[in-house]
């Protein structure tokens, strides 16, 4: 994981008529769909979970903080310790796991075995997570780089915006174990996509890696992970107890029209990022943060208002739908393999933080707390990317066209 992005191009098989190779990326753009919505699929169905599971809402949020904290300790001990095997092997056993982990999920009535898959979950989702930027870069010719990265990252908000609604909706119906069942069947789909379409390439050989912490040295890489740490911190503390806060409001009922809401205004914001990225990802960061800061006001000011409830979800999947992409792409553009491996740990562990802080935050100050600390973690932010105009958020990136 701590390839030179001019390495990783060295060894690029770009189609010779210089387009994208679109099967391997959706493959891989379907690999961070699953694994995000492995990860965050509990906060669509948290009140049915605890009920099964005989814990508290706050306690079986702790399923998402679970595999965050897997993802986000795992991912440079496990890009350091598979660093040498064949890149396909490496996604297949990290798809298998999601696999396992689901089926156990499903049938589980045990609160401690539950959180030990996720774990599970969480470390094959560091794997997958270091893998999707070099192999977009990989697959891609050098002029399509950000678009392939789009792309494959699409999948992770595409978990939010149809997944998570999707998957709320299912557990109404059918209810959230067989919900976690489903999603375990496409994870053995995914396996026989990922071995027949995407290409295999080979590790790296030992002594050829540089220290990944050193990327903490190269000028924008810690801006950029500030960003990371607590734009994460802020959607998750909102994200993962959505349940809780539209109960709060009396608009628990229609939690998965929201989350729908939401959702399509994430592929919205997706389709606009893979457009832009390549040109404008300093502006398209900016007004995401812009975005999500309003969207927070709203919900602090108006949430009894059902209409601004609406119009704050959709501003804040606009503002979300993108943002993997463009600090994806940000930090490989600073800092290489070695940035992109420091954002998996970043943006896993404040994920986690997310949940555990909203837990503590659901318990003692309530639901309606939630907006204002949003808000009062996007304004350092946006000041932030405004001000680290020169090596983390350029005007023009870095071999652009």
């Amino acid at each position: 994981m701590s390839t030179s992005q001019t390495e990783v191009r060295a060894e690029t098989p770009a189609a010779p008529d210089g387009k994208l190779p679109w099967s391997p990326l959706l493959a891989l753009a379907t690999a961070a769909f699953m694994s995000l919505l492995t990860e965050a699929l509990p906060a669509g169905v948290l009140p049915e979970m605890a009920r099964d599971l005989s814990v508290s809402e706050s306690a079986a949020g702790q399923s998402l903080t679970v595999y965050a904290i897997a993802t986000g300790l795992s991912a440079i001990p496990v890009a350091i310790a598979t660093a040498a095997w064949r890149r396909q092997k490496l996604l297949l056993v990290a798809v298998l796991a999601f696999a396992i982990a689901n089926t156990v999920t499903a049938v589980s009535s045990s609160y401690p075995l539950t959180m030990v898959f996720r774990a599970v979950a969480g470390i094959a989702a560091a794997a997958i997570w270091a893998e999707l930027v070099a192999y977009a870069r990989r697959l891609a010719p050098p002029h399509l780089a950000g678009r392939a990265i789009a792309i494959t990252m699409a999948g992770i908000p595409l978990a939010f915006s149809l997944g998570i609604p999707i998957g709320t909706f299912l557990g109404k119906v059918v209810g959230w174990r067989l919900t976690f069942g489903l999603v375990a069947l496409v994870s053995v789909a995914l396996l026989a996509w990922i071995a027949a379409s995407v290409p295999d390439f080979p590790g790296q050989k030992a002594g050829s890696r540089e220290p990944i912490l050193r990327g903490l040295r190269v000028p924008g890489v810690v801006a950029i992970l500030f960003v990371v740490a607590a734009y994460v911190l802020a959607h998750n503390v909102l994200y993962t107890y959505i349940a809780s806060f539209l109960d709060k409001y009396g608009m628990g009922g229609q939690r998965d029209i929201v989350l729908l809401v939401f959702g399509i205004a994430s592929l919205v914001s997706i389709w606009i990022t893979g457009v832009l990225v390549d040109r404008k990802l300093r502006t398209l960061t900016v007004a995401s943060t812009a975005l999500f800061i309003v969207a927070s006001l709203l919900l602090g000011v108006l949430a009894t208002n059902v209409v601004v409830v609406y119009l704050a979800m959709a501003i804040w999947g606009l503002a979300w739908g993108g943002l993997a992409t463009l600090l994806q792409t940000a930090v490989t553009d600073a800092g290489g393999d070695r940035g992109q491996a420091l954002l998996v740990t970043a943006w896993n562990s404040f994920m986690a933080g997310g949940g555990a802080v909203g837990g503590i935050l659901l318990t003692t100050a309530g639901p309606e707390s939630f907006p204002w600390v949003v808000l009062a973690l996007l304004v350092p932010v946006l000041l932030v990317v405004v001000g680290a105009r020169k090596h983390a958020f350029p005007a023009v990136r870095p071999g652009a066209q």
